[in-house]
């Protein structure tokens, strides 16, 4: 029987489809509004990807939505035509194979759109076989969502029909070849139902891994009844530290994003004047951090993703400092991934803040095609390679 223990080997390179390959220049990349980067085009770039030496990718959500980030969700078994077709998908998952390039693929399980037809039945008729899809409050018909974003309610996952459709949609990918999963937002779906699904995942497909994000940074208050966390009360109330929620999931996931790591790099790299003096520092801190893990249990590291500030942002644009993190992360014995463009210096001038509505575009720039930095992608390359041939993991 395969195992996933593959993914101690893997080095990730994350996509978001839509700005990867394949999209139209003439759009505006600074709206919120589909390019047109689809699955075809990030097929074209497979053997990019491997001569850079990726042997697995993350791709964004693939579902039928209406966004171009691809995470508000109308239908969780098929593809969006924006994206490409599922022949599409399925004909890239063979092609990475034949590359010896695992693909991941980004699941949301906690929510979907408010245009969801299931949701919207339910919205309008409460006694809809739908209705206890989702958390409504009988008394106004209001309903619990993903944190405060009202266009994208909360699915009950503790109700056997809801949970048994998001679970199939999971082995429907599967059954196409996907490797596992990066499970969005974690924190948002009970103990009980993860459970569940990495049952039924390793059923279906025991080689598959399943990485959850995990983190509770910008919580309020009035969130905490949209997630299910162990003492989330007690722990917003004392400040109880948030690493600690990374442990939450050991006996629920293979690993978590390691949140810390991003946090850690940024702080003793990105801001310091001289980073050079705090680099045997960083790495006893990460070396610590990972001792409070067992063996086996992944902590693949970034230093940016889709959600917040390119690194060479944080770092006032000094690449220097972005191949003193690189070459750190490289070193470190987890999983490391690479978001796509960090190998060509891809940055931006604005900042990406919860206060500034859509600035998560200035993280999301279209890949440079035509201009790519060679010296940045030839020094990643050489990172990759030095890493696979000291077969550290």
């Amino acid at each position: 029987m395969e195992t996933n223990n593959w993914f101690k080997d893997a080095i990730v390179y994350h996509i978001l489809i839509d700005r990867f390959a394949g999209y139209d220049k003439s759009r505006n990349w600074k709206k919120p509004q589909f390019m047109g980067g689809n699955l075809s085009g990030v097929s074209d770039r497979l053997t990019y990807l491997q001569d850079l030496g990726i042997n697995t990718i993350w791709l964004s959500p693939v579902f039928r939505n209406t966004s171009y980030h691809g995470y508000h969700i109308t239908n969780f078994f098929a593809t969006d035509p924006n994206f490409g077709t599922e022949q599409e998908f399925s004909d890239l998952i063979r092609k990475a194979h034949y590359l010896n390039i695992r693909v991941l693929l980004d699941f949301v399980p906690n929510h979907c759109s408010r245009k969801h037809p299931f949701f919207a039945e339910a919205l309008h008729n409460p006694g809809s076989q739908y209705r206890k899809w989702f958390y409504f409050n009988k008394s106004d018909n209001t309903y619990k969502c993903f944190l405060h974003h009202r266009d994208l309610p909360k699915i009950n996952l503790d109700y056997p029909p809801a949970r048994d459709h998001i679970t199939g949609a999971a082995k429907h990918w599967l059954s196409l070849g996907v490797d596992g999963f990066r499970l969005d937002h974690a924190i948002g779906p009970s103990h009980t139902f993860w459970k569940y699904f990495r049952t039924e995942v390793n059923l279906a497909r025991p080689e598959a891994i399943l990485i959850g994000e995990a983190w509770l940074e910008g919580i309020h208050w009035n969130m905490l009844k949209t997630i299910q966390v162990r003492h989330k009360y007690l722990r917003w109330l004392f400040r109880i530290d948030p690493w600690e929620i990374q442990q939450e999931y050991i006996d629920d996931f293979d690993g978590v994003l390691d949140f810390f790591f991003r946090h850690r790099i940024t702080e003793y790299i990105a801001w310091k004047d001289d980073p050079g003096i705090y680099e045997q520092k960083l790495r006893s801190v990460l070396l610590d951090h990972y001792k409070k893990f067992p063996a086996g249990y992944h902590l693949p590291s970034f230093i940016e993703n889709h959600d917040m500030n390119r690194f060479l942002f944080d770092a006032g644009q000094n690449r220097d400092k972005l191949k003193t993190a690189l070459k750190l992360q490289f070193s470190l014995p987890q999983p490391p991934i690479l978001y796509y463009g960090t190998e060509t210096g891809l940055s931006h001038e604005q900042p990406v803040s919860h206060t500034i509505r859509f600035s998560d575009v200035q993280a999301r720039k279209p890949m440079p095609w035509e201009n790519l930095d060679h010296e940045m992608i030839d020094y990643c390359k050489g990172l990759i390679a030095e890493r696979k041939k000291r077969g550290l993991r």
